[in-house]
């Protein structure tokens, strides 16, 4: 959920050149390898970017639109890796800073939004998601693309608050605004807001509201989708095995988790793993779990015991330079 490496603009300056140098080679960590590797990354990005804004007497529009993107990309990575405090930091100075911009250089304002929505869901805020959701669209002539992601977190809220009507409404409103191809009005940061995330997310939304075998009709449509899947799509195999295992469909959870096993140590998103870590309680807890699918469960706990723990020793030596993230350039 950043802006496109690709289309990231050299505003002319040397500093605002260096800091989008930097943003573009986090979205290519983040995109490839996911949140864990590119998490360190992005404390010392952001860490070299804000020595650079406080070294200069003034900051140009061109730093002032570099340092938001470079503070929004870094706070989507810090939310994938589940280090939310951190996150919500950036993220509210990415927006202080976009909302010093000219109005019509101002679009990163929404992604930083969207991002913060779907953080208050992600961490059982609904009506903390709700409220930036109806805020942004009762905004008017709003791009369609845009709508269509608010939409969505508008709907992903509602099932968390068991609004089936009000969910499903906003999930058919955002298929409405979702063309197949983004239209010249979309910022160019919509780029990953495709018809494979709009799956996953009624996937996310179905389960949610306990409609199971819809969810997991979803989020295999969404898993098994063709192409170069930025890495945080994980979240969608992931919450597949959670689904199978919560309907209670055991056979088909074990075929499924079976296929993720060897990937475990691949996966790049943090919010993928605990998700995985959730779905090992839910198999152990069942009932007339089959022995197979136990075993399978077994070995795949054990599997994420050892993440976490490779996890929690190359996280230490990056908190030591997160403390002095909250302050901000330049008020």
């Amino acid at each position: 959920m950043q802006a496109d490496p690709q289309l990231i603009q050299d505003t002319g300056d040397a500093g605002s050149h260096d800091i989008a140098a930097l943003t573009a080679e986090l979205i290519r960590t983040d995109r490839t390898s996911g949140a864990r590797r590119a998490a360190p990354e992005a404390l010392r990005a952001v860490s070299i970017a804000r020595r650079k804004a406080q070294g200069s007497h003034t900051l140009s529009g061109g730093a002032l639109a570099a340092l938001a993107e470079l503070f929004q990309v870094a706070a989507w990575i810090l939310f994938d890796a589940e280090r939310h405090g951190l996150s919500r930091a950036l993220s509210h100075q990415a927006l202080n800073l976009s909302r010093r911009l000219p109005e019509d250089q101002r679009s990163i304002e929404l992604l930083v939004l969207s991002v913060l929505c779907l953080q208050q869901e992600h961490l059982g805020f609904p009506g903390g998601s709700l409220h930036i959701s109806s805020s942004v669209l009762a905004g008017k002539d709003l791009p369609e693309r845009v709508a269509a992601i608010f939409h969505v977190r508008e709907a992903r809220a509602h099932a968390q608050l068991q609004q089936r009507k009000k969910a499903l409404w906003s999930l058919n409103a955002a298929e409405e605004f979702l063309s197949e191809e983004p239209s010249e009005r979309d910022p160019s940061w919509t780029w990953w807001f495709d018809r494979t995330e709009f799956t996953g997310h009624q996937g996310l939304a179905h389960a949610a509201l306990g409609n199971l075998k819809t969810a997991a009709s979803h989020l295999y449509e969404a898993a098994a989708a063709p192409g170069g899947a930025p890495a945080y799509r994980s979240l969608f195999s992931t919450e597949l095995g959670a689904a199978l295992a919560r309907a209670g469909a055991w056979r088909e959870a074990d075929a499924w988790l079976s296929t993720l096993v060897e990937s475990v140590p691949r996966i790049g998103s943090v919010r993928s793993l605990n998700s995985l870590a959730r779905t090992t309680r839910i198999i152990k807890q069942g009932r007339s779990v089959p022995r197979t699918l136990r075993n399978t469960n077994r070995h795949l706990a054990e599997l994420l015991q050892q993440q976490k723990a490779c996890a929690h020793a190359g996280s230490r030596a990056s908190r030591a330079g997160s403390a002095s993230l909250p302050e901000s350039p330049h008020g």
